[in-house]
């Protein structure tokens, strides 16, 4: 009986080790390791950021051709604004005007012409001493009908390329249709050519202004009022539909002879200057010496808003901007004009 328990027993455990070697059979087999096939990263990829486009750098608007804003120079147009100039003609292609007082309190315009050439701009008229600052702040070739002795010594001194109706007569006309002087007209585009044909600089490298889409102010402005003198006030209303402001000379609308458009404008910045008289113009009253160098107050109106700030210009490169936290104040993108005004003269903003 114990040899057969025995037997029986080891019997059970072969059925046991039978039951779990079959049990065994059905076991899923462990997975596989996974490795991957990818190399192992040495740095954080990167993609290289889109080039900047090229903008035409007194507008900020976008150059069609990237290469035209540093292979075209700048041209500077002495523009008449008495009574008998009015209209001018393609005054509004200008990428950026300086409105200046001269002798018994009329005004002149000094405008810059870079993204556009036009064939038919003035009336030309003569330099003044305000010129000799604005016109080196931008690298420019100057055009103007002539000048007294004491600002064309001061040109020369200030080493401006002056290519005045005198030596550049091709690049010049006369209109039939007003009297001298009021009658003398320019083409930018032949006086860059004469400039070429001359030996000049016809390409440049401008730091122009700083612009941005929008701006932070709560001091929303309607119309601005800016009384150069008895002879002259200037008025500029904002637009808000065209977001720009629309410009009005001594009370009537101030329109362009070759559009028939109202001027207007992006930016108007007005700038305090320190303005004094310096002698005899030789045409009656005194030439006015007006500081463009150096730091005044100022206010930007643009976007139908105003921004207190100051002015600041050296010899060489047109002003910048600074609210009085030292921050840079931006321009909108598109046409600026600047009318300087003495010191002492208060503007009205409504």
């Amino acid at each position: 009986m114990i040899i057969a328990g025995a037997v029986a027993s080891l019997a059970l455990a072969a059925v046991a080790a039978a039951v779990i070697l079959g049990a065994g059979e059905f076991q899923e087999p462990p997975a596989p390791e996974v490795t991957s096939a990818w190399p192992v990263a040495e740095r954080e990829r990167t993609i290289p950021r889109p080039p900047e486009p090229v903008r035409w750098p007194l507008t900020g608007i976008d150059a069609v051709d990237a290469e035209a804003p540093a292979a075209t120079r700048i041209v500077s147009v002495k523009i008449e604004n008495s009574p008998a100039a009015r209209p001018q003609s393609n005054l509004d292609k200008a990428d950026v005007v300086y409105e200046t007082l001269t002798e018994g309190g009329i005004t002149r315009f000094n405008a810059l012409y870079h993204s556009e050439g036009p064939a038919d701009v003035g009336p030309v008229r003569s330099a003044r001493m305000s010129d000799t600052q604005v016109v080196p702040q931008y690298g420019a070739l100057f055009a103007n009908s002539g000048s007294s002795t004491g600002v064309n010594r001061a040109l020369r001194a200030a080493g401006i390329e002056n290519l005045n109706h005198g030596s550049t007569g091709v690049a010049y006309r006369r209109s039939q249709r007003r009297s001298a002087p009021h009658n003398l007209y320019l083409d930018v585009s032949r006086i860059r050519e004469v400039a070429a044909e001359r030996g000049l600089a016809t390409t440049q490298r401008l730091e122009g202004f700083e612009f941005s889409p929008a701006v932070e102010s709560t001091l929303a402005t309607v119309r601005i009022t800016v009384p150069f003198s008895r002879a002259n006030t200037v008025a500029w209303t904002y637009d808000a539909e065209e977001n720009v402001y629309l410009r009005v000379n001594n009370g009537s609308p101030h329109v362009d002879a070759v559009s028939g458009e109202q001027y207007s404008a992006r930016n108007v910045v007005v700038m305090w200057a320190r303005t004094s008289a310096t002698g005899p113009s030789g045409i009656g009253g005194t030439t006015l010496e007006i500081s463009l160098v150096g730091s005044n107050r100022a206010t930007v109106f643009r976007d139908g808003v105003r921004i207190d700030c100051m002015w600041e210009a050296s010899a060489d490169k047109p002003p910048v901007f600074r609210d009085p936290a030292g921050r840079i104040v931006r321009l909108a993108p598109g046409n600026t004009w600047f009318q300087v005004i003495p010191a002492n003269v208060d503007i009205v903003i409504e």
